[in-house]
């Protein structure tokens, strides 16, 4: 059995401190695999919060993989074995969070580029060119190009062939897309931010076309890095007016209980 749990401390996330005090027993083992978490009423009582809390916490503890419920009988900790892919929305504070998301970006979006010029059919780059087209008119009317921009990156995704690398592209969109709407709204400030992204698409588009894995992968990283420098580049007040604003949906979707 688990000590008696103590009162959390005012500073942190009320549930994110329940939820760190029980997966802590859980990972020493006191909470073994099979065993019953204390009730709602019984936590409720030993750390001194709410309900509301006490079920926050279960629910990150349930996305983490650490316990399973049990209809009618309770809450259970689970074997552990790999650990599910999950953010802590806690290190996801706006342009840090844009910045690490392309980072995350980067290594993907390269190896997709550099398979898609490895398998890409005529009709796949056909539907590259497309996208690119799209996302040229939204732009030219005046539009953010966000879901242009996302259909973009899908199409060079489709070309690639990998089921797997597409389920997990398509897994982090939840995340990823936060990140563009930031980086696509800071880019739509300024005329040579807009045209280096444009470039930067087509460089992407030719490398594909041509068949050139290396030129492909090259280019899409060199479109990360360049967005994470623009990133860094931005006007303090794009921050202060639009991109804390924008950034907030990505720290509401790390939050997010991925379970549900």
């Amino acid at each position: 059995m688990p000590s008696r749990f103590q009162s959390v401390t005012p500073g942190a996330r009320l549930s994110d401190q329940v939820a760190d005090a029980l997966a802590a027993e859980i990972k020493a083992g006191r909470l073994a695999v099979g065993a019953k978490l204390p009730t709602e009423a019984v936590l409720v009582a030993q750390f001194a919060v709410s309900r509301t809390v006490v079920r926050e916490a279960v629910s990150r503890l349930k996305s983490l993989g650490l316990v399973d419920s049990r209809q009618g009988s309770g809450v259970y900790v689970r074997p552990q074995g790999f650990a599910p892919l999950n953010f802590d929305a806690r290190y996801a504070v706006s342009k840090s969070a844009v910045v690490q998301m392309v980072e995350v970006r980067r290594g993907l979006e390269a190896e997709v580029a550099g398979l898609a010029a490895e398998r890409r059919s005529a009709d796949d780059v056909q539907r590259v060119r497309q996208a690119i087209e799209a996302l040229n008119e939204a732009v030219r009317q005046g539009g953010d190009g966000v879901n242009e921009d996302v259909l973009f990156h899908r199409a060079i995704a489709d070309a690639a062939c990998n089921p797997f690398l597409i389920s997990t592209l398509e897994y982090l969109s939840q995340f990823l897309r936060g990140a563009t709407q930031v980086t696509r709204a800071n880019e739509a400030r300024r005329a040579d931010f807009a045209r280096q992204v444009a470039e930067e698409h087509e460089r992407i588009y030719q490398a594909i076309a041509a068949g050139d894995p290396v030129a492909a992968r090259a280019a899409a990283a060199g479109h990360m890095d360049n967005a994470i420098r623009r990133i860094e580049l931005a006007d303090p007040a794009f921050w202060q007016q639009q991109g804390e604003a924008l950034a907030r949906p990505l720290t509401t979707a790390l939050s997010a209980d991925p379970s549900r």
